[in-house]
């Protein structure tokens, strides 16, 4: 995948954490810059608290929505016509949506047709039909860093969700749906010998899923192959990596 894109990331602060946006910004850095950051809500209201500290440190633009009618997500609409907006400007050439609600799979799917890939962040609470209509989706648990804030939460826990582990080998080998997407990926770029070029796997996925190795645990698709050890390695010249089903 290209890396380097012009990003612009939406945030939907009514459906997403603010414990992630670090994590999901560094995330972001590997496809290029995020010169665009718009965070959208109601900033009169006291649930947004905690999302307040963190524009300022991560140059984010607070855009303001009113509920102008109960019952009515007002942010939902102001996020799609600012994607628009966006989108028809051509200053971008990708979309990073951060959001846990599916009403936004067709402004996906919209960004897809145009030929921008949109990189999903959402928490576990996410539907499906969002998740895999994203180019690749990440949990935003998986990217929350360990912390000792205080008053966190009202049971008295001061601790915040950490990274998910790593999964082991057998837990790796025991996911039916990762392993035949590997598989695939591997089968189908693939020479003549069966030696698939690590890179081609990789950008297959991609074309085809919303998968990404951080959900695993593993920053690195190479980190994740070497764990399940499905495949047979071969690093070549100038580290140059190829893998086979064995």
């Amino acid at each position: 995948m290209n890396n380097n894109y012009k990003i612009a990331l939406l945030i939907d602060c009514d459906n997403v954490s603010h414990q992630s946006i670090e994590g999901v910004l560094q995330e972001l850095a590997k496809y290029g810059a995020v010169n665009v950051r718009h965070a959208h809500g109601n900033w009169n209201g006291p649930q947004l608290g905690g999302w307040i500290e963190k524009l300022h440190a991560n140059a984010i633009r607070p855009i303001q929505q009113f509920a102008y009618t109960t019952g009515k997500n007002a942010t939902d609409a102001s996020m799609i016509i600012d994607a628009m907006d966006l989108l028809y400007s051509g200053n971008v050439n990708a979309f990073a949506l951060m959001t846990s609600d599916s009403d936004f799979t067709p402004l996906v799917m919209r960004i897809l047709e145009a030929g921008l890939p949109v990189f999903g962040f959402g928490e576990r609470k996410t539907p499906m039909p969002f998740v895999n209509a994203c180019s690749q989706f990440i949990y935003t648990e998986n990217l929350r860093e360990d912390t000792e804030e205080q008053g966190d939460n009202e049971s008295g826990d001061t601790t915040k969700p950490t990274a998910t582990a790593k999964r082991t080998r057998n837990e790796l080998r025991g996911d039916t749906v990762l392993v035949r997407t590997l598989r695939t990926a591997v089968e189908q770029t693939a020479d003549d010998d069966g030696w698939a070029h690590l890179g081609k796997v990789g950008q297959y996925i991609s074309n085809n899923s919303s998968f990404s190795p951080v959900n695993y645990g593993y920053k690195k698709l190479s980190d994740l192959i070497r764990a399940s050890e499905l495949f047979e390695i071969d690093t070549r010249e100038k580290n140059v990596v190829f893998i086979k089903s064995p």
